[in-house]
């Protein structure tokens, strides 16, 4: 059969890459001694990267169709039939989610030592695609917040009824500004004691009267239902959340590109970030939050992790620069070569950038005093953190000497006293740094760079092989499948350069 398939095909190119990777020590094999024999791991393994690399994305049922239609699914299948897409599951789920990772390392560095690939630059960027969820099915974690302590108020009115009617008994519950729900256990079951009460033989229902025991009795239980319901759901949220999705809780709602309402809703998703070396994926990333600037850390953390060091010149637009950023980049010995948020107002705007009332535009005195265009002294007043900032970042403020009857003053401030201005000269000097490295003609060609590798990576994966939606819920699901779809990607451009230097030749 393989004499049919032509020389060129890409079904080679992916068997000259798995056949120089030992997947004994990945792929165990299970002796069952009784039973159905399985199918053998390697075929599955290699007819699910093959399906991937030539389509971008496959479904499990398009992996079987193609195992029977597809002749060169079936020469990678040899003397075995065609498996059934609940096989192809089963392999994916139970043995690729835990050795993928491996698997695909082994990949790239075959790959990467046939190109000579450049580790040293490394084009980064993002994008946000939808989640497998309900579009409408949100959870707020403010919200929690608040009819938490509605439900705390309106407890604390409640017990205060339910201590008139225990008068007689000498006892009184105590009210409290928050509520353990193990104390609100303990005070229904001493109610439930000091008055005798039996819920479960109490009479409910239409034309019967509660008492008033049973009727303080029910909403505090209700109460406490509604506490349990807001603690899993704020649990579920974390600290780093403010929202997740009822039908996949790993799912942040975040503002998409592409709004299907056009109208800037909220939809749940994934921010899907990327590291491009040479036109090749070296390392991919799954996080739940929308900023960038939180993503590019656990990235190259992940990159060093994968090939025993940091990139020399990580490359990334304006989403990625940030004081925290650009100073793990001088901890691990990175040049800073992340546009920062006002680098386009900064480079084109020449009214901008020259403002002559711009704080950072102002001379310096001898005492490093910024003297304004009316030859005003602005003085030190103090200092102040930066909320959650890592390295301890903090920013000056700076206020006039005298503003009073300033020639200047309608175009410098509008405000009423003198004029008051905060600045950190640190992230100042490391913004100056990093528009000399960007606007470099090394800088310049890596700019030209990213656009074309990280962007161009997107466009291949996103619009070349419609994949715009997740099609696997949960995070482990999501980091799964572009794991795949990474393998996919990296063996396809691969074959694309054989081709390429075989016509050169």
């Amino acid at each position: 059969m393989g004499n049919i398939i032509e020389i060129t095909d890409s079904v080679y190119t992916f068997c000259e890459v798995i056949d120089h990777i030992d997947l004994n020590k990945y792929l165990v094999v299970k002796g069952y001694k009784t039973g159905r024999p399985e199918y053998d791991r390697k075929t599955l393994l290699k007819v699910v990267l093959f399906a991937y690399m030539e389509n971008g994305f496959s479904s499990l049922r398009q992996i079987e169709k193609f195992c029977k239609v597809d002749i060169r699914f079936m020469w990678l299948c040899g003397d075995l039939s065609a498996p059934s897409f609940v096989t192809v599951e089963n392999f994916i789920n139970n043995d690729l989610k835990v050795t993928l990772e491996e698997i695909q390392s082994e990949i790239n560095a075959y790959i990467f030592e046939r190109e000579n690939v450049d580790l040293e630059h490394v084009y980064i960027d993002g994008t946000k695609i939808t989640a497998n969820a309900n579009k409408y099915s949100w959870v707020w974690k403010k919200s929690c917040v608040k009819s938490r302590q509605k439900t705390f108020e309106k407890i604390n009115a409640l017990i205060e009824e339910m201590n008139q009617t225990i008068l007689s008994h000498g006892v009184k519950f105590a009210a409290r500004e928050e509520y353990a729900i193990e104390y609100l256990e303990q005070i229904l079951t001493q109610y439930i004691d000091l008055t005798e009460l039996d819920p479960k033989a109490a009479v409910r229902g239409r034309g019967h009267k509660k008492t008033v025991e049973l009727r303080l009795y029910d909403k505090l239980s209700e109460y406490i239902e509604k506490l349990k319901k807001y603690s899993e759901q704020i649990k579920i949220c974390g600290e780093n959340r403010n929202s997740y999705s009822k039908t996949d809780h790993d799912a942040t709602f975040m503002r998409m590109k592409c709004d299907h309402m056009g109208n800037d809703q909220l939809l749940p998703g994934y921010n899907i970030q990327l590291g491009v070396c040479d036109e090749y994926i070296a390392v991919f990333d799954v996080k739940q939050y929308a900023s960038d600037m939180d993503c590019f850390q656990p990235l190259m953390e992940k990159f060093n992790r994968q090939y025993g060091k940091y990139p020399k010149y990580p490359v990334a637009d304006a989403g990625y620069g940030s004081f925290n950023n650009y100073l793990f980049c001088e901890e691990h010995g990175m040049e800073k070569y992340m546009k920062f948020t006002m680098y386009a107002k900064e480079t084109k705007d020449k009214k901008y950038r020259d403002d002559p009332y711009r704080i950072v535009n102002f001379p310096v005195d001898k005492n490093g005093n910024p003297v304004c265009p009316n030859g005003k002294r602005f003085y030190y007043l103090t200092s102040r953190p930066i909320k959650g900032n890592k390295y301890g970042r903090t920013e000056e403020l700076y206020q006039c000497e005298d503003c009073s009857d300033c020639p200047h003053k309608p175009k410098c401030c509008k405000c009423q006293g003198n004029r008051t201005v905060r600045m950190n000269k640190e992230l100042t000097g490391i913004h100056q740094e990093v528009l000399g490295n960007l606007n470099s003609i090394h800088g310049a060609l890596l700019r030209t760079n990213r656009s074309i590798q990280a962007e161009g990576a997107f466009g291949e994966i996103k619009w070349n092989h419609s994949y715009t939606r997740a099609r696997r819920r949960g995070l482990e699901g999501l980091i799964l499948e572009i794991s795949l779809i990474s393998c996919g990607f990296n063996l396809h451009k691969y074959h694309l350069r054989k081709l390429a230097g075989k016509v050169a030749t």
